[in-house]
């Protein structure tokens, strides 16, 4: 299974590239994201996910600029009922903060609005990815928290995503209450967290 690609940009359309790489050109199908960040560069890297057709077994490989569109691309993909031409359309119609951002929270309005995604769909992915997204986003955070080894500040992050609040703010009351109490436990994070929030 390829990861990624890292050669010559041959072609670039809004929905497919062309890498050339030892003298073999891969085409890609991509998000207007992806072809935002691709225009202009003569080189660059995909990174790749395959996807097989159910009806008819036909292979398409499909290109992201980034690893964070990728992994967003294989989780919308997940839910039941949304194919790779939905998720690339969801991935053409925001960008993957705004994407997360709508997600958690729950704007199906916002979903709906992107073209071929109706009610149920739209609330299948909120539904379904909210979860998801909750956990990524906290292992996100923990990165900007000074010792990011912390496993109670990255629990408390977690618990205070799921309760609503904005990760920036998160971040920063979780810095906030480290340099002041260096070993905080999980709970007394969140309390103080509350206190600031």
């Amino acid at each position: 299974m390829i990861d990624y690609v890292t050669g010559k940009l041959k072609t670039l359309t809004p929905t497919s590239a062309t890498i050339e790489n030892a003298g073999i050109g891969y085409l890609f199908e991509i998000s207007l994201q992806t072809y935002d960040s691709l225009a202009g560069k003569d080189e660059c890297t995909l990174y790749v996910q395959k996807q097989v057709n159910q009806r008819d077994g036909s292979e398409v490989d499909y290109g992201f600029s980034s690893k964070d569109e990728r992994e967003l691309f294989r989780n919308i993909t997940a839910v039941s009922g949304m194919g790779a031409a939905s998720a690339r359309m969801i991935l053409s119609s925001m960008s993957p903060s705004e994407l997360r951002e709508t997600i958690l929270s729950e704007d199906i309005n916002r979903l709906k609005s992107i073209k071929g995604i109706g009610l149920k769909s739209a609330q299948r992915l909120v539904l379904e990815l909210k979860d998801k997204i909750y956990k990524s986003d906290a292992s996100e955070i923990s990165i900007t928290i000074p010792e990011n080894r912390n496993e109670p500040a990255a629990e408390a992050a977690a618990a205070l995503l799921s309760l609503g609040f904005a990760k920036p703010n998160i971040s920063k009351a979780i810095q906030k209450i480290l340099k002041e109490k260096p070993g905080s436990g999980v709970e007394e994070i969140i309390k103080n967290a509350l206190r600031i929030l």
